[in-house]
């Protein structure tokens, strides 16, 4: 089964839903290729032209460090000082510098950051789980409600119950008419 990752919750949700149940969907560089450039017009500073396994395992890290902290806020527990620390060891060894230019007419501020690809990409992703992390509405975070579904998402309605209306919720809506009317026949 090749399943697309879903896109549009805040970036950190987005990297965390990339391992639904039983599936990595960035099991190899090139899935990481992939999955940024779904990314690239939300996040343009993620653009890397190829990703390498290094890449790919500070990602996968990143990655472990956001499940276990929004898992933790999920069950409303704190979040492991384990996986803080990692996120704050990524955002440090890559940290963002607004560098001021001349831009013909006017200053512009452009932000940058030293390190390797691996370094910058485990920064940009561990400082969007650092937004999501302190943002107040990390208190609606949810797990999708289909039986076979683990992605969060942060609901814009209090009633969403689905990561997707498209992927879970038609599944469900349509499961629950065939119940309903399998003894009709």
């Amino acid at each position: 089964m090749n399943e697309a990752p879903l896109i549009g919750e805040p970036l950190a949700l987005d990297l965390v839903n990339t391992r639904p149940t039983g599936v990595d969907l960035l099991a190899t560089p090139d899935d990481l290729a992939n999955w940024l450039a779904l990314q690239a017009a939300r996040f343009p500073e993620l653009a890397v032209a190829r990703p390498t396994s290094a890449d790919l395992a500070a990602v996968h890290a990143v990655r472990d460090q956001i499940s276990a902290a929004l898992d933790a806020r999920l069950h409303d527990r704190r979040p492991p000082a384990d996986a803080l620390r990692g996120l704050n060891a990524a955002q440090a060894a890559a940290p963002a510098i607004r560098q001021l230019e001349w831009g013909g007419d006017a200053v512009i501020a452009i932000q940058r950051r030293d390190g390797t690809v691996a370094e910058r990409l485990a920064a940009v992703l561990a400082e969007a789980a650092a937004d999501l992390l302190a943002d107040p509405s990390i208190g609606k975070l949810k797990r999708c409600e289909a039986d076979d579904c683990v992605l969060l998402f942060l609901p814009a309605h209090p009633r969403r119950r689905w990561c997707s209306a498209e992927r879970c919720g038609n599944r469900v809506r349509v499961a629950r008419y065939y119940r309903r009317h399998k003894c009709v026949d």
